[in-house]
Formats: structure tokens, sequence, C-alpha cells
């Protein structure tokens, strides 16, 4: 995993580590690690409204803790990632938790992937919010474009059409845009928020029609625009 520029609300090295290895322990094929809660919890951070850890935290966990202790542990680590990256982006010192992949060519690398997959995941959270604007506002669309070149990249966003892979330099030049991205899209959202239109259209959308015989949509964890 990518070290994180000091801050005093960030998690240390040693517990980056310890987070990684329950996640690792306790997690399936398609759930999140790090790389992946942190993506999730910056698109939560930098998004139109507020996300409790009511909603989010079944994205994360996903097996009862062996003990009280355990529990109290690996949620206060949570919690901290959590304000950290609001905190980080305030003082420019925001970086994006990345996976590692092997291949034979090259060895280990440094993949946006995982941190990819759950920020498309922390935008389906408020996915009516997010698609509306995608759709209507071409602005929110251009600001999220080094994140979505990731994305597309990695095969977390799919795409109408067909994308050239990106060179080393344009990957590398991407992930550096992320922390300027999310801080963009922050300040969209508290200079244009989500109009009271677009949250009755969200809580009719989330609200279970009960003459409604039709199994509830799965979502993908991808993003919809």
């Amino acid at each position: 995993m990518t070290a994180k520029n000091e801050w005093p609300s960030s998690l240390d090295d040693n517990e980056l580590d310890e987070l990684d290895r329950y996640l690792r322990a306790h997690t399936g094929e398609r759930d999140l690690l790090l790389d992946g809660v942190h993506g999730l919890l910056s698109a939560l951070a930098v998004g139109p409204l507020l996300v409790l850890p009511d909603e989010w935290l079944h994205e994360v966990l996903h097996e009862p803790f062996e003990d009280e202790n355990e529990g109290n542990r690996v949620l206060a680590l949570l919690a901290k990632l959590n304000d950290s990256i609001s905190a980080e982006l305030d003082v420019e010192a925001y970086e994006p938790i990345l996976g590692e992949v092997v291949t034979e060519e090259t060895g280990p690398l440094l993949s946006a992937a995982g941190w990819c997959e759950g920020f498309s995941r922390g935008i389906d959270l408020r996915a009516a919010l997010w698609e509306n604007r995608l759709a209507e506002d071409p602005q929110l669309m251009e600001l999220l474009g080094p994140v979505m070149a990731l994305a597309v990249d990695e095969g977390v966003l799919s795409a109408e059409a067909e994308f050239e892979k990106l060179s080393d330099d344009e990957y590398d030049e991407c992930l550096a845009q992320v922390p300027m991205v999310l801080h963009a899209v922050s300040q969209y959202w508290q200079s244009k928020p989500a109009t009271e239109a677009e949250v009755e259209t969200m809580v009719l959308q989330q609200r279970p029609d009960e003459n409604d015989e039709t199994p509830p949509r799965q979502r993908s964890g991808h993003w919809v625009h």
C-alpha cells in the first residue's frame, strides 16, 4: 500500500497495516480491501449528501466480530480513516491508497483498480443524485475526468466507446490529479448542492414499492451515467 503524507488524524503505517490485515482475513472475492475502502470513503467525503456509517459499513464489514475488543478496534480504525480524508483534502495532504498487482513481465506495480472500485460504490450509495448531475451538468463529468479515465483503464467503469489503454505516463498523470479532482468535486457540490427535487427523486427511488413484485435492482458497483 502507498504511504500517506503525515497528518495528525491520519492512520500511521502500523494502523494501516492492521486494518489491511483484518480486511484481507475477512473479505470475499468481490469485497473491498483497504484501497477500495479508501476509495469508497473518499467518494462519500466529497459527495452531495451525508452518508452515515449505517449505510456504508455493510460495504466494508461482512462477518461478525470475534469479540467486542476486536469490533471496537476495527470500527475505531475505520472512523479514523474516514475522518482523515476531509482533513487531508483541506491541507492538500491527500493521497489515494493504492493496491499492488504482480505481473510476470514487470513485477509488482501499484494499481488504482481497488480505489476506483470503492469510489464507484461510494457514488452508488447516492446514485440518483450523481447520475442526474452527470447527465445534466457536463462540468461534473469534466471534473471527474482523470478518475473516470483510471476507472475505464482498470475495467471498473464500462464505456460505450473503446479507449486505448493509458500509457504509463498518462496513468501516473491521472493518479497525480486525484487529490485535485476530489477537492474540485467537493467544491462543486458545495456551490451547487442537491436540490429538493433531486433529493425527493432519490428518496422515491430508494423507497420499496409494496405492490411491485419485481426483484430489487442489484447495483454492480459501476457508475451509471
